[in-house]
């Protein structure tokens, strides 16, 4: 028995270690998950050029248009990347305002975060309840806009890579009718040589479309993340300013609230003369 005890307290120690460990928040894993497929997307580049998949792009679209592509792709994920850190932070000087209005030895005060949409929003809220001003309807909008309104623009320069690729396919055809029109007279002879010719022009086009809409859809789903992310912040921030900031807000409220919870303990610990010993 003493031999098997001795195996199991590491165990034991292992799963206290585990239990005492906070949850993440969605801020901080959406900024994990972004690094790994930010690392994925390094590795898969590496691979595309041990394989010389770059060249053979670079050569089949003499336009361009597929290198501007990859081109936005890869400054909208490295945005995405300074977004999510954003977050993180903004996420961060949430849970220390939570944290604040419920200290174990000492009361409620504001703490003093780094300058973020959240520390501005909850810090005018304070100051607002001190003129006894609580209507705060336009700082929650101003605190939404700050939010979310950088993915607005975000997901503009998403439909760009699209747009470009249907540019791409325009000009890949345009191409292709081009060289058909220059047709004058065929020859079986020289079939070889002209079907080369007209499969540069639709190299293009199909070329451009495929990359245009990868592209798009693994930046979309980096900006769906990016946009859940956004809004359990705001879901958050709008909960703790209507429930935890009274203890900020209204001082005398949140000390009413522990002296009285101490006392509704002791009710619940005092037995009643109905009840007879055990």
């Amino acid at each position: 028995m003493n031999v098997v005890a001795r195996r199991l307290f590491p165990l034991t120690q292992v799963f206290q270690f585990r239990a005492t460990q906070p949850d993440r928040s969605s801020a901080d894993l959406f900024f994990l998950q972004w690094l790994s497929f930010s690392g994925l997307m390094v590795f898969a580049a590496y691979l595309l050029w041990r394989a010389n998949i770059w060249g053979i792009l670079v050569a089949a679209d003499p336009t361009g248009i597929t290198l501007m592509i990859i081109a936005v792709f890869l400054f909208a994920t490295v945005w995405v990347g300074m977004r999510a850190w954003t977050l993180s932070q903004e996420r961060r000087a949430l849970d220390a305002w939570i944290a604040a209005v419920r200290p174990q030895f000492a009361p409620a005060a504001a703490p003093s975060g780094p300058a973020g949409c959240v520390q501005d929003y909850l810090s005018a809220l304070v100051s607002k309840s001190r003129h006894h001003d609580h209507d705060n309807g336009q700082l929650t909008e101003v605190l939404a806009e700050r939010l979310h309104g950088p993915s607005e623009s975000a997901w503009w320069v998403n439909g760009i890579q699209i747009k470009l690729g249907l540019l791409g396919k325009v000009i890949g055809f345009s191409i292709l009718a081009i060289e058909i029109s220059q047709i004058q007279n065929f020859d079986a002879s020289q079939s070889q040589t002209l079907l080369k010719t007209l499969t540069g022009g639709l190299g293009i086009a199909l070329l451009t479309t495929a990359v245009g809409l990868v592209a798009n859809m693994l930046l979309g789903i980096q900006l769906v993340k990016m946009d859940r992310c956004s809004d359990g912040i705001l879901v958050d921030a709008l909960e703790f300013a209507e429930t935890g900031l009274v203890a900020l807000t209204r001082p005398e409220h949140g000390a009413a609230v522990m002296a009285v919870a101490p006392v509704a303990l002791t009710l619940v610990a005092v037995p009643t003369d109905d009840q007879e010993p055990a």
